[in-house]
């Protein structure tokens, strides 16, 4: 990174140009042929950058300049249009579409046209993506089978195994929450497909709405099925997983190789109070109904849980405006990299639909074989909703946010991790509130005191790791740590 190399406090335009001079093979060609030199340009664009107070140590999580934001923004918007993954074309052409650009002001000083540039810009990438092309159209060889696709064979095996050998409700069990990883996944991947055709704003809220969806949708069939205490042990084991489980095994991946990791402050203390919002949402019908245990109270019960849901989902949808549309520019990071090239709406919305169907089927046959799963392999139903189904259903997700933090995009991580569990509490419970309403379920939000006291210490500890903005692999150990102690307390206590 050219910015640690300078020695510099933050990442600006410059050094994202700086960047891709020295690692694409095509820029230098380029300059070359517009008249430039190579050596000059560098030195250019460095003496352009404001040194910083060289305070920065070593493992610091660099934040972006203003200016280098509006660039990503600028070339991921190309990247959109155009149907393809972020590119160092994208990037050239948003730089040379700046009027006081550095990148522009050279190109004006040696008499080259911004029109020129960039014709000069796409007929150097073409070229260079045409030879990359294998001849004949042929794959390159030993090109292995995705483990997603393999996956996706427990599908129709599940179906079968139900419907035509009746085999043991264990073994169903275990074959439907295989199935449901990688159309989880595929659900994951055509929303960020989606979001990156919309543009940030209806991006956000995509993300923001199908976050969870798999999960959510697991919940429905639950409790249609009259296992309450199930879907209300889900909901805590979700905002449990992603506080503690892949929180911690992002901070351990990230730190391996990193003496210190630091990350947005905003976002992880707006997290922290959402989180303390949802425990004291918790909090209070459960005290509700310890001052009323009398069943006459039940009907109060929900219907203080319905207000209290309301008052969530208008929290959620404020916090939403505040994060993607009033003070988006303290919240800004990276997008989720996608693989290979953007996929068109109609294609990413077919996906996103198959495989919410696949999910519902999936979640019927593992929510029928929960009870005789859990009879024979010797656990109960909450310490299912609590660990297990949790895990099945953002599996994907977990995965995505240990990968991010691996490569040092702290932020991003975070992002994934908090956002999920904010979603969950705040916005997943609440629509289950009024979905067991329609399915005339007495679905409350009333927890066990197990569950509260596990949420409040939850968010207790998330919140003294992350508020500082700083942290390390060991402070993801004590995470994860907390979290196995979480798992045997739900497995003896619940």
């Amino acid at each position: 990174m050219e910015a640690v190399r300078l020695d510099h406090d933050a990442i600006g335009a410059e050094h994202i140009l700086l960047g891709l001079l020295r690692g694409d093979g095509n820029i230098p060609e380029l300059l070359h042929r517009l008249g430039l030199d190579v050596a000059q340009v560098e030195n250019r664009l460095e003496s352009s950058v404001r040194r910083g107070s060289g305070s920065r140590k070593p493992g610091d999580q660099l934040a972006y300049t203003s200016h280098a934001k509006r660039l990503i923004e600028a070339a991921s918007k190309q990247a959109r249009e155009s149907g393809t993954g972020l590119s160092a074309e994208h990037l050239l052409v948003a730089a040379l579409g700046e009027p006081r650009g550095t990148l522009t002001k050279i190109l004006a000083d040696a008499g080259v046209s911004p029109s020129r540039a960039q014709a000069e810009v796409n007929r150097a990438f073409r070229a260079d993506a045409s030879s990359r092309v294998h001849p004949g159209g042929a794959a390159p060889a030993g090109r292995r089978i995705p483990v997603r696709l393999i996956l996706l064979l427990a599908v129709p095996l599940s179906l079968l195994l139900n419907s035509v050998f009746h085999a043991s409700g264990l073994v169903v069990f275990v074959i439907a929450c295989l199935g449901v990883l990688p159309l989880a996944a595929y659900m994951g991947e055509a929303t960020e497909h989606l979001a990156h055709r919309t543009g940030p704003m209806i991006g956000g809220l995509l993300n923001a709405t199908f976050g969870n969806a798999a999960e959510l949708i697991i919940s429905v069939v639950a409790l249609q099925a009259g296992l309450v205490s199930l879907v209300k042990a889900s909901i805590t084991g979700s905002i449990l997983g992603n506080l503690l489980l892949i929180l911690g095994l992002s901070l351990l991946a990230g730190g391996i190789t990193r003496s210190e990791l630091r990350f947005n402050r905003t976002s992880a203390g707006m997290s922290a109070g959402m989180l303390a919002l949802a425990v004291v949402a918790l909090v209070l019908p459960a005290l509700f109904h310890v001052l009323h245990p009398e069943s006459a109270a039940r009907m109060s019960e929900l219907r203080m849980s319905e207000s209290v849901s309301v008052i969530l989902l208008i929290t959620y949808g404020l916090s939403l405006l505040f994060t993607l549309k009033t003070h988006r520019c303290l919240f800004w990071s990276e997008s989720l990299p996608l693989p290979g090239p953007t996929w068109g709406v109609g294609k990413a919305t077919l996906v996103l639909g198959l495989a919410t169907v696949g999910v519902a089927i999936e979640s019927e046959l593992l929510v029928h074989a929960a009870t005789e799963a859990t009879r024979t392999a010797g656990i109960t139903q909450t310490f299912l909703g609590l660990i297990i189904i949790p895990i099945i259903g953002n599996a994907a997700e977990h995965a995505t946010a240990v990968v991010v933090a691996r490569k040092g995009k702290m932020d991003l991580a975070l992002q994934i991790a908090l956002g999920s569990s904010t979603q969950v509490a705040l916005l997943v419970a609440p629509i289950l509130v009024f979905v067991g309403v329609l399915l005339g379920r007495d679905m409350n939000l009333v927890f066990t005191p197990f569950e509260v006291a596990a949420l409040g210490l939850a968010t207790l500890v998330t919140s003294i790791i992350t508020l500082d903005g700083e942290s390390h692999w060991f402070e993801g150990v004590q995470l994860l740590a907390v979290y196995g102690l979480m798992a045997v307390g739900a497995f003896f206590l619940v």
